[in-house]
């Protein structure tokens, strides 16, 4: 009947979410905008100034949508925690696939493919992108329901506002820590100088021997002096930093560093990694010993790294 009215309704019902009420907003402004028009004529020119009147589609849809928002403002905070919780816990997943060199699926919802440490770094803005999508279609039909729904509230760590203060004593124990994790390093950094590698045998008294081959025993000692120099960084610059935010996002940081290191240690690991003056009976156990301590370490550091994050979800993605 008026072609131009109806491709407005139709525009204006594109931003109107639900279902139920549509027809009857669509409704409402019909009836609005022909009773308009003919006390101006009634022809098509009185439809279109009836229209302009209203404004635009998406202007009008928002004066019905103000008080129904996507996600209710009281479950924001639960968005942007409950993101930052489960991206970490993907963090993990992420490292743990690096270190096994496999992909693998978390039932019911979590795939992660087999992915290099480069790799892991470009998929990680995929990964947090796809939690948040997740963690916001859920609190949208929770919205929707209209129910009182008790959601759970995790408390991993303190919230940042409620972390204690710089203090000399953690000043202290900060640069104190710092300072042997870089002398630790340079002695481990000179003995790699001389003997090639951190990883020997010592026969008799000036007399080393490699423990592994060349190629992995390299890699393993250079990422052993890394990770005492980004430790030792670290507690410098906490040392230094009066600001909770920063001290926990360069503890986070230097997590997530650690583990991709731990991933890196993993990927060179094997039973064949050992030089033949190695007893073969010792090959197997001194391999999975090593496993596991990477293992258990990456667990102690995921754990922390977790916290962490949530900490930054709480004081920085909810503002």
């Amino acid at each position: 009947m008026h072609k131009k009215l109806d491709d407005y309704l139709e525009e204006i019902s594109h931003y109107l979410t639900d279902a139920d009420e549509r027809e009857e907003i669509l409704s409402e402004l019909r009836s609005h905008v022909l009773e308009r028009a003919e006390q101006d004529g009634g022809d098509d020119e009185a439809v279109g100034r009836a229209i302009a009147s209203l404004g635009r589609p998406r202007q009008v849809a928002e004066k019905y949508l103000d008080d129904r928002p996507i996600i209710a403002p009281a479950l924001r905070r639960y968005l942007f925690r409950y993101t930052s919780l489960l991206f970490a816990i993907h963090m993990v997943f992420i490292g743990l696939a690096v270190a096994i060199g496999r992909s693998y699926i978390v039932f019911p919802f979590l795939f992660v493919p087999r992915l290099g440490i480069i790799d892991a770094v470009m998929y990680l803005p995929m990964a947090l992108l796809a939690d948040f999508g997740l963690v916001a279609l859920i609190l949208y039909f929770v919205t929707r329901s209209r129910r009182d729904v008790r959601l759970p509230w995790p408390k991993l760590a303190l919230d940042l506002d409620r972390a204690n203060p710089r203090t000399v004593g953690s000043m202290v124990a900060n640069l104190l820590g710092g300072g042997i994790m870089l002398a630790i390093a340079w002695l481990l950094f000179q003995f790699t100088r001389t003997h090639g590698a951190i990883f020997l045998l010592r026969i008799r008294p000036g007399d080393f021997q490699p423990l592994l081959r060349p190629d992995p025993g390299h890699l393993l000692s250079w990422i052993v002096i890394t990770l005492l120099l980004a430790g030792a960084l670290e507690h410098f610059i906490k040392a230094f930093a009066r600001s909770p935010l920063v001290r926990c996002t360069i503890t986070a940081a230097g997590d997530g560093f650690t583990l991709l290191l731990i991933a890196a240690a993993l990927s060179v690991l094997g039973p064949d990694m050992f030089t033949a003056d190695v007893p073969a009976r010792l090959h197997i156990w001194l391999y999975k010993s090593l496993v596991w301590i990477l293992l258990v370490t990456a667990l102690i550091v995921a754990v922390d790294l977790v916290a962490n994050l949530v900490r930054l979800g709480r004081r920085r993605l909810s503002r």
